[in-house]
């Protein structure tokens, strides 16, 4: 098997090489989330008098509700009037009160673009001069708050709702139809139904609030609730729960089929449709996420779409067919144990998955990143490579549970699969066997004597085999079930029977119980058998360290859908840098209305090089604006553990007035309002730590005032 497997490796590593170098290479400008690229008036710029309107430029076009646009005055009142208009594709104004006083004014915006991901942020502008302000303009995620952290634990259980209902029922019908009968494996598909119905109508009613507000009284707010059904957010969430509803009939008849006898032409046929009716219902539900997120926009959407249900489908067979195959392997009944078929039908299934996860994740990964740099820079790159870490080990501990599948299909084996099922059919029609003879003979003796004596001795032997085994009764199957009813039904009792009859109808019932404790001892020597295996122990600890990597692999999978694709956040950079004005020298701008200072560090550790730029505009008594730009010697910005800005004044003794930026991008970080309270030589120091351990303070001197 190792032989086999090999050659398939490197082609796939060769492959994933060869294509990904190809993408990124040509990567094209595109955009997923929204980001602000520019603004009229711009940030941080004093005008000489009150403008009619703001226009907030975006990379993309947004929604844009009554409240979106708001312009604050130093008070923190309203100045803007109307709605805002959007009329010029990806710019949209709002209309500004007449005869503004001067002073320095706050926007704030809050959006929701393209691909359903709210886009908030806040920044100023001065008219005449600058003066105090009430308004805290800083940026706030709309994934802060209660409300955010609701809605992102959400979307975590609608995918893996999603995951463990499909990808359950897949494993049944692909894999171990056999399974149809197995409680515990219907419990993990309908739990996995209920998770993803329950998460979406949490996520219809959280979306209002997520996308506005942030309030969590305004969840039930029918208004809010009416214009998210008008989105395709909501229009989305609303055909998902739809299609849960034919996902609830597929579910029905896949392990209702279980419960009758059916000839092998019906059953091809019944497994037939099923497959193609749950493959219809997946790809369905699939469409729901890729029709309203990151799919949907940017380049080539008519490709990124399906190719995004192809991911989908294949991460659920993956991790949701995992799950169902360890839940059997712990749970399953042993009369009905996880054969080494079908496990080798699983191990094809997740190779299959595996495969269409590469491909397409290199298509998408090229898309949303568009250049090998964004894989460090940005916070979706890192995540990225974080998510392809879980992958390689995930397929590593794959490759060791195909191992152990291997050793299970050996005929040198100490107890395998298929020999459990052997000795639990021969135990099971011993059993059979032995209780027709108990009954018979009590029948015809009718002495109930040596039927009690044997039934306590059963009764001893149960319970020295219970106590060394469960025997939790949550693991039968619907047949074996069924069987104690129809052994120990109502008899029917007529007044003309004599007492013989009713005393041999006594001997039948006690007989009848001590074929179910005999059916119990076998039980448990079949798990206690199945359990000491030790090729068995082995897949069951393989797969389990899959799943519980599995679980992370998800949580990484949904911050990855809320993130900021890197190529839009370049985008947005490089956009944003070339519609700046070009600042002036620190020499140039000492005492002219602007300071920008550029510092040199190195903290001494690795990486730990660089220079720190501090922009502070209108550098004059009262709020300034401050920007800081941190970049590697050559020139390329990058971000920093920790960065702390002080002011001081030494001849009036004042300070240090500690300042703490808030990061804006990759290298950009800004404080808005920053207090300086009177004009002097001010010493800028900034504190750098580059390392849990590497930190340096550099400062200059500027002038205020």
């Amino acid at each position: 098997m190792t032989q086999t497997i090999a050659p398939r490796v490197r082609i796939l590593v060769l492959l994933f090489l060869a294509v990904t170098g190809a993408l990124l290479a040509g990567a094209a400008p595109a955009s997923a989330h929204a980001a602000l690229t520019g603004s009229d008036p711009r940030q941080g710029t004093v005008v000489d008098k009150a403008p009619a309107q703001v226009s907030l430029t975006f990379s993309e076009p947004v929604a844009v509700s009554d409240d979106a646009l708001r312009v604050l005055d130093p008070k923190g009142e309203r100045v803007d009037k109307g709605d805002p208009d959007g009329a010029s594709g990806t710019t949209y104004t709002v209309q500004l009160l007449s005869g503004l006083p001067d002073g320095t004014y706050t926007v704030t915006y809050q959006v929701v673009s393209a691909d359903s991901h709210p886009v908030a942020g806040a920044f100023t502008f001065s008219v005449g001069a600058p003066s105090e302000t009430s308004v805290e303009a800083s940026a706030q995620s709309p994934d802060d708050g209660l409300i955010g952290s609701l809605y992102g634990t959400g979307r975590y259980l609608s995918y893996a709702g999603f995951a463990v209902m499909a990808g359950g029922a897949a494993f049944v019908l692909a894999c171990w139809r056999p399974g149809s009968g197995v409680r515990a494996v219907q419990r993990l598909v309908v739990s996995g139904w209920l998770t993803l119905t329950a998460a979406t109508l949490a996520l219809l009613l959280l979306r209002g609030s997520y996308t506005s507000s942030g309030k969590i009284g305004d969840v039930f707010d029918l208004t809010l609730l009416s214009e998210v059904l008008q989105t395709k957010t909501g229009a989305a969430l609303v055909s998902r729960l739809l299609l849960l509803a034919a996902a609830a009939l597929f579910i029905a008849v896949l392990f209702g089929s279980a419960q009758y006898q059916r000839d092998d032409e019906e059953k091809r046929d019944l497994s037939f449709g099923l497959a193609v009716g749950g493959t219809v219902v997946a790809a369905g539900l699939a469409a729901s996420w890729a029709m309203s997120e990151h799919a949907s926009q940017g380049i080539q959407p008519g490709l990124a779409m399906p190719v995004d249900v192809v991911h989908l489908l294949a991460v659920a067979a993956w991790l949701g067919g995992l799950t169902a195959l360890l839940v059997a392997l712990y749970r399953a009944p042993a009369d009905t144990p996880v054969d080494t078929a079908a496990v080798q039908r699983f191990s094809r299934l997740a190779f299959g998955s595996v495969v269409a996860l590469v491909v397409t994740g290199i298509y998408q990964s090229w898309r949303q990143l568009g250049s090998w740099s964004a894989f460090t820079d940005t916070r979706y790159g890192q995540l990225l490579l974080v998510k392809i870490g879980l992958v390689v080990a995930m397929v590593g501990i794959a490759y060791a549970s195909r191992r152990w599948t291997a050793r299970l299909a050996e005929p040198g084996a100490p107890v395998t699969l298929r020999e459990e099922q052997k000795e639990t059919a021969a135990a099971m029609s011993a059993t059979g066997g032995g209780a027709g003879q108990e009954s018979a003979g009590a029948t015809g003796t009718g002495k109930a004597g040596a039927g009690t004596e044997t039934t306590a001795a059963a009764s001893a032997s149960v319970s020295a085999a219970s106590a060394d085994t469960d025997t939790d009764t949550d693991t039968d199957t619907d047949t074996e079930r069924e069987k104690p009813a129809a052994v120990t039904g109502p008899a029917e009792v007529r007044p003309e029977e004599s007492g013989a009859g009713a005393k041999a109808g006594g001997d039948s019932t006690r007989a009848a119980q001590l074929a179910r404790q005999r059916a119990a001892v076998a039980t448990a020597r079949q798990k206690r058998l199945r359990d000491a295996d030790p090729n068995r122990f082995g897949l069951r600890r393989s797969v389990l360290a899959e799943a519980g990597t599995a679980v992370v692999l998800l949580a990484i999978t949904t911050v990855l859908t809320q993130t900021e694709p890197g190529r839009t956040e370049q985008e947005a950079e490089r956009t944003a840098s070339s519609s700046a004005p070009s600042l002036p020298s620190a020499s140039s701008a000492q005492g002219t209305g602007a300071v920008t200072l550029n510092m040199p560090f190195d903290t001494g550790g690795k990486n730990g090089k660089g220079v720190v730029t501090i922009d502070l505009d209108p550098a004059r008594v009262g709020g300034n604006d401050m920007h800081v730009y941190v970049e590697r010697t050559d020139g390329k910005a990058f971000d920093v553990p920790e960065l702390k800005v002080a002011l001081t004044l030494s001849t009036k003794d004042i300070g240090p007035l500690p300042v703490v930026p808030d990061r804006l991008a990759t290298g950009h970080l800004s404080a808005s309002g920053v207090q300086i309270p009177m004009a002097g030589d001010w010493t800028v120091e900034v504190t750098v730590r580059t390392s849990d351990i590497d930190q340096v303070t550099v400062s200059k001197n500027a002038q205020i005032g």
